[in-house]
């Protein structure tokens, strides 16, 4: 386990060294918070969710799996790695190529559900990336099938099923594309790193 001072800003968080074995940690009110690994199950439902964003948005931006992402939560700085997230090449050029955290807010952040955590968790944690102007956030519950779609500006949306990645995730992301794609273009969280 990580030992760190109570307290880490942004750039010391960055600065930490690779946790142990498969730990990932996220900057939580300004602490080093590890993230439990995927078991089988999640892993499976994560690499059919990569299938499904790839033939979507491969062409239109960068798809990221456990990428963490430099965001802001209640005025304090945030770096939370979601399981999946899509960010556009309007706001993250093609020719960025560091080994580093996410810069810009991404479109859409992609969370399941694992055991230890609880739908309440992750709905809170929906509300903070939209509030840190993500644009869409899934939750997705392989236990119940269901994927909780999470918008800015409506209520949650819950949809159910086995056939709900083949059926809904695509039609979704093609009819929520131009949503997405105006919503980005009128954000100002619009810078372009080089």
């Amino acid at each position: 386990m990580l030992q760190t001072k109570t307290q880490l800003t942004l750039e010391e968080f960055l600065a930490l060294p690779e946790g142990e074995g498969d730990i990932t940690y996220e900057l939580i009110d300004e602490q080093a918070v590890p993230k439990m690994s995927p078991k089988k199950f999640h892993s499976r439902l994560t690499r059919s969710l990569i299938k499904l964003l790839e033939q979507w948005g491969d062409e239109r931006g960068e798809i990221g799996v456990e990428w963490a992402v430099k965001l802001t939560r209640q005025g304090r700085d945030w770096v939370p790695v979601p399981d999946l997230l899509y960010v556009s090449y309007q706001r993250l050029s093609p020719d960025w190529n560091q080994d580093e955290a996410c810069p810009v807010v991404p479109e859409l952040v992609i969370e399941i559900i694992s055991p230890e955590q609880t739908f309440g968790q992750l709905a809170a944690k929906a509300r903070d990336y939209l509030d840190a102007q993500v644009l869409r956030v899934w939750i997705v519950d392989s236990k119940a099938r269901s994927l909780t779609v999470f918008y800015p500006d409506a209520a949650p949306q819950t949809y159910m099923g086995d056939t709900l990645l083949k059926q809904y995730s695509g039609q979704f992301l093609k009819r929520d594309a131009l949503a997405i794609k105006h919503r980005s273009e009128k954000s100002e969280c619009n810078q372009n790193p080089k």
